[in-house]
């Protein structure tokens, strides 16, 4: 019961955040921020939530370390202060292994949009909490992560607006987009921090995190000698170019400004980019059948950010025929489901030749969630969703340690009841 009310406030809260950036819609920048603040949404929503019932202490704390490295390469937030991150670490048998978790938090497309997350920890150190919570993926409790507790865990924060990729910078509005070098430096970092080390390695990431874990998998591989074991996992970072219920391009339109503005094509894999244009080359789609490192999709079939950020916004909806659906998918009319039906027909059409390759994994299920591997009662607990009988946080250890081979597909809506769906009230 008191986990319910938890969610409530949560959601409560979010809505109002969403309600506000609503009401900007009305200017450029508006719409922009709106993208910004559907992503603190899902944090609010996430943090809230992720204290399950069967946790019984207070989750584990971690303070924030600048990369004083960073300034002499330029590899600075929008504003041009130091990247940041939180590192947990590890002992006993995970002394010498090492998760990477690249935070996530929307984009900014527009000058407008990157100088708003200039004031935000979006975009600049100043503004990032200096002790986070490590929950899900991140616990440091073995009845909370039964895999990787004592691994060395690290999160390391998201201040670019690029998913850690590109490089630029626009002198007259003062913003730096050194997502690429931030990467790089941050690597460097957690190389000489024990990483180098590393007798097995995962980099993840949720969201927008998930989408830079897909971007820069090959590339975290390389950094390690052929004899340590590398994963990558993208969670919720399977965004797809799909049409809008006004049959526009909304996230299309989104990731073509990204990729434009921060000059983001340079650093997209050439396997893709040799046959298609560089904002195609920002869409998971159509890059992970290309990806050498084996590779796990966590991913909610009817994703709420997808839903509320690029598929029903507010620019494709003027008139909020899709407000009661966004807000709960019990409330959904008949055409509104087979819109949705489509959308996760799409997905599971995408992930295809993907899933062909036996070292792989997927965790696909018909929920409307985003990001399931932070929050504790979506990761593992008593009550987390599960596909075959098995949560999230063992699909992945499976597939992690080559236990058993994770291709886990969901049944369409509204056959899965062991959803955690996000309800906005």
């Amino acid at each position: 019961m008191k986990q319910k009310k938890q969610q409530q406030v949560a959601v409560a809260v979010a809505l109002a955040v969403v309600v506000y950036a609503m009401a900007l819609g009305g200017s450029e920048a508006g719409k922009d921020q709106l993208l910004s603040l559907l992503e603190l949404d899902e944090a609010a929503v996430s943090v809230s939530i992720s204290g399950s019932q069967q946790q019984q202490q207070p989750p584990l704390v971690v303070g924030l370390s600048l990369i004083q490295s960073a300034a002499s390469t330029g590899a600075v937030c929008l504003d041009g202060t130091l990247p940041g991150y939180h590192l947990h670490r590890g002992y006993g048998s995970g002394a010498n292994s090492w998760l990477i978790q690249l935070e996530g938090g929307g984009w900014c497309n527009t000058i407008a949009s990157c100088v708003y997350r200039k004031t935000t920890r979006r975009g600049s150190s100043n503004y990032m909490e200096k002790q986070l919570p490590f929950t899900g993926i991140l616990s440091n409790k073995a009845e909370e992560n039964p895999d990787f507790f004592n691994w060395n865990r690290v999160k390391l924060r998201y201040c670019d607006g690029a998913s850690f990729i590109g490089d630029s910078q626009n002198e007259a509005a003062k913003l730096k987009f050194r997502g690429q070098r931030i990467w790089l430096a941050a690597m460097k970092e957690f190389l000489s921090k024990g990483m180098q080390n590393a007798d097995q390695a995962l980099l993840s990431g949720c969201s927008a995190g998930g989408l830079a874990s897909i971007l820069h998998c090959d590339e975290f591989r390389d950094l390690f000698p052929k004899t340590t074991k590398v994963k990558c996992l993208s969670d919720a970072g399977f965004f797809l170019d799909a049409n809008d219920v006004s049959g526009g391009r909304t996230l299309r339109n989104i990731f073509g400004g990204v990729v434009s503005l921060q000059e983001v094509g340079k650093d997209l894999p050439e396997t893709c980019t040799s046959h298609l244009d560089p904002t195609s080359c920002f869409f998971p789609q159509n890059l992970v059948a290309n990806i050498k490192t084996p590779l796990f999709l966590l991913n909610a079939a009817y994703d709420a950010w997808q839903l509320q950020a690029s598929l029903a916004p507010p620019s494709a909806d003027p008139h909020g025929s899709w407000n009661e659906c966004k807000s709960n998918h019990a409330h959904c009319n008949t055409s509104q489901i087979q819109f949705l039906q489509d959308f996760r027909n799409q997905m599971v059409n995408a992930v295809r030749d993907f899933s062909m390759s036996s070292q792989n994994g997927l965790f696909i299920n018909s929920c409307f969630a985003h990001c399931q591997s932070e929050r504790q009662d979506t990761w593992f607990a008593n009550d987390s969703p599960r596909l075959g009988n098995k949560a999230i946080a063992t699909s992945i250890g499976d597939w992690y340690f080559d236990r058993v081979p994770v291709k886990a597909i969901d049944c369409a809506y509204p056959c899965d009841n062991t959803c955690h769906n996000l309800v906005f009230k």
